[in-house]
């Protein structure tokens, strides 16, 4: 048995998190609450300080676990690198963007690397979560990880473990979810999957290469990109034909087998359905293969903003108003319900859209009071108000809020486009249009 498996079964091992965002925080807080001192790396001075007092600004963490935990010294953040040197096991958790030209930065992923290197030692465990192309592991992180002159397999542990975080499922939080784990070598993986599993309450399904395990979860987001591409598509033919398709759907998902329903909205948000078909179509073209049915749906999805904001003018134009001029409230910036973050979220496309064809638009999130975009900041209204809806020539729903009280909008709105069909269950219906 490697020295660090062992420690890492006796719980005395030292465990780092490079990253301390949506993925990273929860990961280092599970690691700590399992009886590991752990150590949180992050380049924002911020967030660090905020850690260490104890203060937590990520949903999926409880706050007093946070507390807790600082306070009985199992967790401590540092901008300081070198302390990796005192870590026995370091995850990887920062972002991994797309750039101004559609293809993966992992210049993140590089500069986390290159500050471990001079602090490597023998015998350390290293694991990727970020997620990333085919063949990063391999062909990009271990090269620059053995410029230490420790060799991969042998001196140190690398592995790869997609992060599976699902901001706000209030039943899969990191405790508790699968996880998949696959190394350079099999020590790797079995070092690797050790780990998760003296931390986490779930299976770890262990295969045999990094590059299975980041084609795993390339497949995750990619399916439900392909499958929300098609419902997008058929929505917009729905339109046209006069069929309500969330109708379709509900009728559609009765059947017992063979059918996974999911549903149109305004476009994709959060950091991974949105971006990771890109990782796979940027590294396909190095094989001369053309990803068609995927990139497809990227289309569809891209587009979603833009027709939204056509459908709103038509909506207006139908009530004899112009878009140009109008004001605009829309509900919803956070790419996803009952939840903080704005991501790549549709709704702050579908907002750039209207204001390009003149409209005066403002919004209204209950999770979200202002949003940084672009260099820009807009501030959202600080309460849901009679006289806010009544003042707007349209109200655009965009993200499905469960503490908004959508009998309310209907009662006060002039017109209402939903397009999370969350105004279901209104029966009064005459100023709402659906997706």
């Amino acid at each position: 048995m490697s020295n660090v498996k062992e420690k890492i079964i006796n719980k005395t091992a030292t465990l780092g998190v490079i990253g301390l965002g949506y993925v990273g925080l929860p990961l280092a807080v599970e690691k700590a609450k399992a009886g590991f001192k752990t150590i949180g790396f992050d380049v924002q001075k911020s967030k660090v300080d905020m850690v260490n007092s104890g203060k937590n600004y990520i949903g999926d963490v409880v706050n007093e676990d946070l507390e807790a935990i600082v306070n009985s010294g199992l967790l401590l953040a540092t901008t300081d690198f070198a302390q990796v040197a005192t870590a026995d096991c370091v995850c990887i958790c920062v972002p991994t963007p797309l750039d101004a030209h559609q293809q993966p930065d992992i210049s993140y992923v590089k500069a986390s690397a290159e500050s471990i290197v001079p602090h490597m030692h023998k015998d350390m465990l290293i694991i990727l979560e970020s997620t990333t192309y085919p063949g990063t592991t391999e062909e990009f992180l271990k090269p620059i990880l053995e410029k230490s002159g420790l060799k991969c397999g042998e001196d140190f542990y690398l592995a790869f473990s997609p992060e599976r975080v699902d901001p706000g499922n209030l039943i899969y939080k990191t405790k508790n979810t699968p996880k998949v784990v696959g190394g350079i070598t099999p020590n790797c993986t079995d070092v690797a999957a050790t780990l998760y599993e003296v931390i986490l309450e779930a299976p770890i399904h262990r295969v045999s290469s990094p590059a299975v395990a980041e084609m795993e979860k390339i497949l995750e987001n990619t399916y439900r990109n392909v499958n929300i591409g098609l419902v997008n598509e058929l929505a917009i033919l729905s339109n046209k034909m006069g069929i309500n398709f969330w109708e379709v759907i509900d009728a559609a998902k009765s059947k017992p087998y063979g059918f996974q329903a999911f549903y149109p909205g305004p476009g994709l948000g959060g950091h991974c359905i949105p971006l990771d078909p890109y990782y796979l179509s940027w590294k396909a073209r190095e094989y001369g293969f053309h990803t068609s049915m995927i990139e497809s749906s990227m289309m569809v999805n891209d587009r979603m903003p833009e027709y939204c904001a056509e459908r709103s003018s038509k909506i207006l134009n139908r009530n004899r108003k112009a878009m140009n001029g109008s004001k605009i409230l829309v509900l919803g910036v956070a790419y996803k319900q009952d939840i903080d973050d704005y991501r790549e979220s549709p709704a702050i496309r579908v907002i750039e859209e209207l204001e390009k064809e003149g409209a005066e638009v403002v919004f209204y999130d209950p999770f979200v009071s202002e949003y940084h975009e672009h260099g820009f900041v807009k501030i959202g209204e600080p309460e849901l108000t009679k006289e806010l809806i009544e003042s707007a020539d349209l109200v655009i729903i965009t993200t499905a809020h469960t503490n908004v009280d959508y009998h309310f909008v209907q009662k006060h709105s002039k017109m209402i486009f939903d397009t999370k069909n969350v105004m279901k269950n209104i029966e009064c219906r005459d100023n709402i249009e659906l997706l």
